[in-house]
């Protein structure tokens, strides 16, 4: 069985993209600054491991370290994870179901073998009630008994940052960790939060124009999503996509970023101090 992915353009090296933006006009992003704070907190939350961005909704942020760590030793840290688990499409696979998706997660280093490796693996989505770290969690964790993969080192290289909406906080607010039988399985520090504002989580999560279709189950083994898409709304899609790239790249953005790790609880650890005299370079 062939692995199996939606396409998207390569935007750190965009000669594909031809003369398809020809026309589309795109105007600076509105939430620039609150995505660049953002990406600073998922950084300094990351424990330094590799990052897979999990399905669309998270694209922009994806876009955004992409081009600010491109000349740096994390380039190779970054992943989209194309996948859509919430809720319901994360249960009752059928047998070839779960194979196609154990498939396509192996071809993108998740493999129980792969989360043996030196560094942590963390998964980044915008998160409510968090049925798809939920359901991506479960998939891995049979997946890793089906394999008798050693779960003892596994747990502790898993690692879930869950970008929220932002309201007051209290004692008495709802987190959704808390309400996540499955995160009693691993340690404490193996999931964080990050909020936004609730009025870009909604733009992120409900309104944004992206470059692919959610892939869903029933896509999974559809080789047509393989074929980019070249509609109005993809473009503009593309267009925003690229645009943040090419401001992730500024010495303005990559010097804010680095500005912002040094306000992290993790900014005493070796390896987040060295990323950030990167970015200042």
């Amino acid at each position: 069985m062939e692995a199996n992915r939606p396409f998207r353009w390569d935007l750190v090296r965009p000669d594909q993209l031809g003369s398809l933006l020809d026309g589309v006009e795109v105007r600076k992003p509105f939430y620039l600054e609150d995505l660049v704070r953002c990406a600073a907190r998922v950084l300094g939350q990351s424990g330094n491991g590799d990052l897979y961005f999990v399905g669309r909704s998270v694209d922009s942020l994806f876009d955004l370290l992409s081009g600010a760590l491109a000349a740096t030793d994390w380039s190779s840290r970054l992943h989209q994870l194309p996948l859509s688990l919430f809720r319901g499409d994360g249960a009752d696979f059928t047998a070839a179901e779960l194979r196609q998706l154990r498939t396509n997660l192996a071809a993108d280093g998740l493999a129980p073998t792969e989360l043996m490796r030196g560094r942590p693996t963390v998964s980044v989505d915008l998160v409510y009630e968090g049925s798809t770290f939920g359901n991506l969690y479960a998939v891995l964790r049979r997946w890793i008994d089906d394999e008798h993969a050693q779960w003892d080192v596994i747990r502790r290289q898993v690692r879930f940052i869950g970008i929220t909406s932002r309201t007051k906080t209290s004692p008495n607010t709802w987190r959704w960790q808390q309400h996540a039988d499955w995160a009693t399985e691993l340690p404490a520090s193996a999931i964080r939060n990050v909020s936004l504002h609730a009025r870009l989580w909604s733009y992120f999560g409900d309104s944004q124009p992206k470059t692919a279709a959610s892939f869903r189950r029933t896509r999974w083994s559809d080789h047509g999503v393989a074929d980019p898409r070249r509609d109005e709304r993809t473009r503009m899609a593309l267009a925003e996509a690229v645009l943040l790239v090419e401001s992730g790249r500024t010495p303005e953005v990559r010097r804010q970023l680095a500005e912002l790790l040094t306000r992290e609880p993790t900014i005493g650890e070796r390896w987040l101090r060295e990323l950030q005299v990167s970015l200042r370079r």
